[in-house]
């Protein structure tokens, strides 16, 4: 589990805390992999099974739910189950906008 984080610092002013750095760091590590960004990208829309995402990623299922385990360690997915379905989504809007800038980044001319 992640340690508490203060979300209020100014780069400019402050140095973030130890803990905080490493914490970034460990998030950039899980987001540097093109499968877990594939799951990422496919978790986007919504929330998904892990059959779902097995599928469309052509993958076997002990493989995805191996990269949704590191993921949601990080507290970048969340999950529900119903019934023996496993379902996916990510953790919040601070995800979707880390990839949606990260996307811009790459894509701005």
């Amino acid at each position: 589990m992640q340690a508490e984080i203060n979300p209020i610092v100014t780069f400019e002013s402050d140095l973030p805390s130890e803990e905080a750095i490493y914490a970034m760091a460990e998030s950039f590590k899980a987001l540097a992999d093109p499968t877990r960004l594939k799951i990422l990208a496919m978790l986007f829309s919504g929330e998904r099974c892990v059959g779902d995402l097995s599928d469309q990623l052509a993958v076997s299922q002990s493989a995805v739910s191996h990269q949704l385990r590191l993921l949601r360690s990080l507290d970048i997915v969340r999950y529900r189950k119903e019934g023996r379905e496993v379902y996916y989504d990510l953790a919040d809007d601070h995800i979707r906008d880390i990839l949606m800038r990260s996307f811009e980044h790459i894509l701005h001319d």
